[in-house]
């Protein structure tokens, strides 16, 4: 085989269609049940093999790359650590993500960028790991980061890591408002506990009307079923993103939700020309920083191109 000198990997983003989650478990976790779907908004991760001796290097560029760290508290560095470390790789690593996906914005472009790493390394060392291999390490890195090895359209359980593909069909139109500000994952969980203190809190599952939505591909039914316990704590700490949902609503969109943690809005519309009306109203209205149309699902991680 011929030795690549490095590879291109393209990893998307996601939107959680529904967040389930549970109590505060004595081990200081939640377990959440979630319906994933991947994006067509991408974080490039290149790889090449480095300089003899100048271990893992990580740059930067793209629209929201402002303020993301190059060292070990970067979630791609660690992957490079925890690859290399495994299988007795080289270090000597440059990693260059092309950030398009927002930080901090509840869409899990810091477990795009460590999924990118995996599966760069993976084919850049033709380590040759099934998916099921790469997703049982991307487990030990964060709950998000095996769904973006995946793809598609997934149930997570557990932490939101134990993924099953879902049976569903159809395309999915979304428009994004997106916050000048990210939030906190943590503070945003903390923020749900506290509103939620001495509520009966039952054990998360998904919805049977979302599920029957996505096996008949019907978006005005994925719509309505769309549902997020992470949204009240969100809208908690940040009172502005209940104006934005009340917006994008007024102005035609099928559903609204926070993704994730947030604070990202995620719009469900009918279709590309629906999209288009909604990017403009939205923008126009003052009341998010930016908005970015995607299209859903898409695939997960995957090598576009070797140098």
């Amino acid at each position: 085989m011929v030795k690549l000198n490095g590879v291109v990997v393209r990893v998307p983003g996601k939107v959680n269609l529904h967040l389930g989650v549970g109590p505060l478990d004595p081990d200081g976790y939640h377990e959440v049940t979630t319906v994933f779907q991947a994006i067509s908004l991408y974080d490039d991760v290149t790889i090449k093999h480095g300089e003899p001796g100048q271990g893992i290097v990580l740059t930067l560029s793209g629209s929201t790359s402002m303020g993301v760290p190059v060292d070990s508290s970067n979630l791609a560095f660690r992957a490079a650590e925890l690859m290399t470390d495994r299988y007795d790789l080289s270090k000597d690593l440059s990693i260059h993500l092309k950030k398009e996906i927002p930080v901090a914005g509840g869409m899990a472009g810091g477990s795009a960028d460590a999924a990118g790493v995996l599966v760069g390394i993976d084919a850049l060392f033709d380590v040759g790991l099934s998916r099921d291999e790469m997703e049982r390490i991307a487990a030990e890195l964060g709950s998000d980061v095996p769904f973006s090895i995946s793809g598609g359209i997934c149930i997570g359980t557990g932490r939101g890591d134990r993924i099953t593909p879902a049976l569903s069909r159809g395309t999915y139109h979304w428009v994004l408002a997106l916050s000048g500000h990210g939030l906190s994952t943590p503070a945003v969980y903390g923020e749900c506990d506290r509103l939620r203190e001495g509520m009966p809190i039952a054990r998360p599952q998904v919805s049977e009307a979302m599920m029957q939505s996505l096996r008949a591909g019907d978006p005005k039914a994925v719509g309505k079923a769309l549902a997020n316990d992470l949204q009240a704590a969100a809208c908690s700490l940040r009172p502005a993103l209940r104006l934005v949902l009340d917006v994008g609503l007024e102005y035609g969109a099928l559903g609204g939700i926070v993704s994730g943690s947030g604070p990202t809005v995620a719009f469900l519309v009918d279709d590309e020309e629906k999209a288009l009306d909604l990017t403009v109203a939205l923008s126009a209205s003052g009341v998010v920083s930016g908005v970015i149309r995607a299209n859903g699902p898409t695939h997960g991680a995957r090598v576009v191109e070797t140098l």
